[in-house]
This record gives structure tokens, sequence and C-alpha cells, in this order.
């Protein structure tokens, strides 16, 4: 990801950008108004001689505040410092607030950090100061403001808005901003985002120079203006239907959504907290006290550290034990096995794993509930023939009444160094989840080039009744998206082919000019697609063409609703929006050519 400008300021608005370059579960008491977790599959086995213990120590990288600790600003002040431009750095890091009220807080987020709050209710945990996320790093171009996220807190910002620039793999959570919030960074330059969900903006949100958005089951005070792709869906105060004029894609509500695990405290005892499932949901979960869901005690995880093998992570499972991933980076031999119904792995801070010699990162049995949150899989230099599997080969249980989710997961193949993986995400189980992804080949860093960090597929759906909220695939070999199952539905994407595709041999597909970002198999019969963009800049060879962003089959029961496909300042162009349908895009205008309704 990254980018150049093409912009002209309109009526007196910041200018239209695009990215350049860029104990025992029955025993530990629920809290009160909190249904109680009492499924045989999730509580832990007797202990046994050789048992590894649950709960514990956070490790160094958790660093916990009360609002009676000295220093904070500083503390938050020295990890940015640190953490501002390592792009591809090590350092890894979450900055837990316990419950109470902070004042003249700044809390500037670089890569890989993440701050929550330690409340049931973003409520609990109020910030009278700002949590900030701006580009000045790289001289005001937002569009590489990658690997960082807020949770579950509430903001009172000093002038009135809080400053959120930032990019992909960024969320914005469970919060709550007394005010409004800016999207953009100071000067309006580049942005590239983004995702938020859970949330309450009680005074307006303003994108400005936001390429692409994602707001899910919110509630906003208003919202300023689009660029190319808005999507809203189950949020209260979103702007009415209107694309492409202005491009907004709003949604009632969301068919069905469960929000992310998270960590609080309950008095003195950390628990996660596993909110519960909803269909037609709109708006937030907390908005009317405690929220709906179960909580498990930190005793029931295991907390991993750095340095842990793939073999002691699995026999912590096969205990009963749930998985905390702690901050830092987690090298693999053996690919992470999740078998039982109901098991969380939850990681903090951009806890980041890394598989070695060609293994996978995780696998899922295909099981009920399993809920996969808040962390990273980094290629290692071996290929991978995948990096996750969601349930395998043929699953085909009924899934519905309890999905698995996939939350914050993101994936990376090179960047930080050479990475290779054929596919890197695979999902076997109906009526997943995927619920805010970032699955990455890298176009900038290290271990960058055509064959160097070689990613041929990017998702990969075999399930059926599969439901992505929020999909963001950039840059792979060959087809970015492909759905093989039935009943799919995805609420928003945003996708870049590859950039340094060296030639029109390189991409050719058949006798198609190009492989299509979201391919639907042709054997599908029902299929469906709100608000999905993509994008070109070829830049190695400014002269290919490809025929199409979007390839379906032509059913009565396949429909696409508000697509996109433009060339960023020319450096190609699509012939066509979806199959052969749609004007070509054309010239250095980067202006989106788009598809109301398909077929």
């Amino acid at each position: 990801m990254s980018h150049t400008p093409t912009d002209t300021p309109d009526s007196g608005r910041p200018s239209v950008a695009r990215r350049t370059v860029l104990g025992a579960m029955a025993a530990a008491a629920a809290t009160p108004g909190i249904l109680a977790l009492s499924s045989p599959a999730s509580a832990a086995p007797a202990p046994q001689a050789a048992a590894l213990p649950g709960g514990g120590d956070l490790g160094p990288n958790v660093i916990v505040f009360d609002p009676s600790t000295a220093g904070i600003q500083a503390r938050l002040d020295q990890i940015f410092k640190q953490q501002e431009t390592a792009q591809f750095g090590t350092g890894r890091y979450a900055l837990l607030f316990k419950p109470g009220t902070y004042n003249g807080l700044n809390a500037q987020l670089g890569f890989y950090t993440s701050i929550a709050g330690l409340g049931l209710s973003p409520d609990d945990t109020s910030i009278n100061g700002d949590v900030t996320v701006d580009a000045g790093w790289f001289n005001g171009n937002a569009t590489q403001n990658f690997w960082r996220s807020a949770e579950n807190l509430a903001l009172t910002p000093v002038n009135g808005t809080n400053r959120w620039a930032v990019a992909q793999a960024a969320p914005f959570r469970r919060m709550h901003v007394r005010g409004g919030l800016n999207l953009a960074p100071n000067g309006y330059g580049w942005a590239s985002g983004g995702y938020i969900a859970d949330s309450r903006i009680d005074g307006s949100v303003g994108p400005y120079s936001q390429q692409q958005w994602y707001t899910r089951d919110s509630s906003v005070g208003g919202w300023s203006n689009a660029v190319w792709n808005m999507v809203f869906s189950g949020v209260q105060g979103a702007p009415a239907q209107s694309f492409p004029n202005p491009p907004y894609t709003t949604l009632d509500t969301t068919p069905v959504s469960r929000e992310k695990p998270f960590l609080y405290l309950n008095g003195s005892e950390y628990r996660v907290f596993l909110p519960e499932k909803r269909t037609n949901a709109r708006g937030v979960t907390w908005g009317s006290g405690t929220p709906r869901g179960t909580s498990l005690p930190l005793s029931q995880f295991y907390v991993a550290k750095p340095g842990v093998t793939a073999a002691t992570l699995n026999a912590a499972l096969t205990q009963g034990l749930h998985l905390l991933l702690t901050p830092g980076i987690y090298h693999l031999d053996q690919p992470i096995q999740v078998n039982r119904a109901g098991t969380v792995v939850l990681g903090l801070g951009y806890a980041t794993l890394i598989p070695d010699n060609g293994v996978t990162a995780l696998r899922t049995a295909d099981v009920d509930g399993v809920r996969l949150a808040g962390f990273l899989i980094d290629a290692g230099p071996v290929n991978s023939n995948t990096l996750l599997e969601v349930g395998p080969t043929g699953a085909s249980a009924d899934h519905s009444a309890n999905p698995t989710t996939v939350q914050d997961v993101f994936v990376r193949i090179g960047g930080a160094g050479a990475g290779k993986a054929t596919t890197s995400m695979v999902i076997n189980s109906r009526h997943t989840i995927i619920d805010h992804t970032w699955v990455w080949r890298a176009d900038h860093g290290t271990g960058v080039g055509w064959d160097t960090n070689r990613a041929d597929y990017g998702i990969r759906v075999n399930g059926s009744d599969v439901l992505a909220t929020g999909l963001f695939v950039e840059h792979f070999n060959k087809y970015d998206v492909q759905w093989f199952g039935e009943r799919g539905r995805t609420i928003f994407f945003q996708n870049e082919k590859a950039y340094d595709a060296p030639n029109q041999a390189a991409i050719q597909n058949g006798s198609i000019k190009g492989y299509a970002a979201y391919k639907v198999a042709d054997s599908v019969t029902t299929h469906e697609g709100w608000g999905l963009g993509s994008y070109c800049y070829y830049n190695v060879d400014p002269t290919i063409v490809q025929h199409h962003g979007f390839a379906a089959p032509n059913k009565a029961g396949v429909k696409f609703h508000d697509l996109l496909v433009v060339s960023l300042g020319g450096a190609g162009q699509y012939e066509r929006v979806i199959n052969d349908t749609g004007a070509p895009t054309s010239g250095t205008s980067t202006v989106p050519s788009t598809v109301v309704s398909y077929p």
C-alpha cells in the first residue's frame, strides 16, 4: 500500500486523496448481569501433575495504568517515540487503563500499539484528552498508518475532536467519543483506512481525505463527506444510501455480528468478556448498561509469552485452556491446533505468529464458537501452503447458532522480511464471520518483489453461509479473494491489485486480462456483496490492462450492490467493473468507474 496525489480541492474542502507508495468455570463467580459460561466443552479438566498453569503475569509489554499512576504521559510518549516510525520493527505494546478518570493525556499511537480500557463499558474508563494517530512521521501521508488499535475507552477530546488518521489494520472498537472524530491527518494529506465498530461518536465524523471506510453497529452524530467508498451497516445516524454520488452504501442492520472478546477487570481479577451473537444488529452493544455475553476468568487462559513453543501452546489447548497471546513475536514450528468448541485465542498488542519451515500458523477443527482475535500472522521465508485455516477441508457442520469469528486477525507476506504463502486464509467452516481483516502481500519494506514475496491467493472461502464484514485484501499475485461457498455475503471490500506485476503476461489469466480482485466461483448459485472497491496501480508497467475488478456467475441469486474500480493516476487501467459490465477507467484522473447494481 502506498501512492501520489491527484486531486483538486472541492468547494473549499480538503483535497480528495489517493494513496502513494505507500479455577473451575462454575466456581468462578460471574459478574452480576453477565450470563455464566457453563458449557462442559469450555470447562478445564481437573489439574494433572504436569498441567500448565492458567492466568498469571501479562508480561513486560502489557503496561497497566490506574488514575494514581505517576508519569503516565511520559511513559506514553516514550513508547510512541520508539514505535512512531517502526513500521517493520519488533516492538509490540498493549497500553491498558484501569477504570477511572484520567485527565490531560494525549496518547499518540505508533506501530503495533494497542490502547484499551479495562472496564465492562467504555464509559468505565474516561480520558479527558485524546488518543491520537497522525502522520507527521510520513510527511502528512497517513496511508501507511497500519497495525494499531483503540478499544473500550471514553474520550473527551481537548479541542472537541479526536484525530484518528489511520490506514488498514487499525480498528477503532467499542469507543465512546464525547465529541467529534477526524479521520484525516493534520493538513488533510492522503489517508486509506479504516474500520469502526460498536462505537458511539457523539459529534460528527469527518473522513475528509479517507478513500474508503467501513463502520458497523455504531452510532454517529453525523458524517461529513465521502471520497470513493463509505459503507455503513447497523449505524444509527449514518447518511442515507446514495452511491455513487456521494458514495454512501448504507444497510440498516448487520445480518449477524458478535463483537470481539476483550480483557477487563472485575475488582482485581482479570477476565475475558465474550459478547453474544446478534442478528439484524444496529447500534452499540453497551449503550444500556451491562453488555450481554459470557465471562471467563484469566485462570482459564494460558498466558503465552514470546519464546514459548507451539508444542506448549497446543498442550495448553489440549488441557482445556484458552490462549492469551501477550505482545511479542512467536515462532512456530508446527500449527497451533484449535480442536475444542468455544476456544478463545486472543492476542494483545499485535502479538505476531511467524510459521517456520512452511507450516500453517493456526488451524481449527470444524467446531462451534471458536473466537480468533487480535493477532498478526507474518509469513516465513519458506513457503506455507496456507497461513490460517478455519475448519478442515470438507467441513460441513452447521454453526449458525454459534459461529466461529475471525476478528482483527491480520496477515502479512513480506515487508518485515522475505515471506511466502500460496493462500493466506482459508475458511472451510460454515457460518464463519470474518469481521475486519487486512490480508496484505507487502508492496514496500524488505523482502518485496514479484517472486520474492510470492503469494498467489489472499482469502479462499470454501464454507457456505460465510459472512465478511470489513474485508481488506491487497496485492496478491493472482486472485485476492476466491469464493466457492454458497450463500456468502460481504459488506465492504477494499482491494488493490499487485503494483509490481512486471508486464501483461505476468497477470494473464487464460484469455482474461488479469485476475479479478474478487472472484465468485462459477458453481455458486447464491452470493451477495455491498460496497466493494478494487484499485490498480501498475507502477512497474503502467500499460497493463486489467479486464475487471470483479468476476461472478450470471445467476439470479448472485447479486452485487455499489461496486467501483479506479486506476490510481493512470498506472494501468480496468476495461470493466464486473464481468463485462461497467465503463472502463481511462486517463490519469483517478475517477472511479461504478456499477450500482449487478446484474
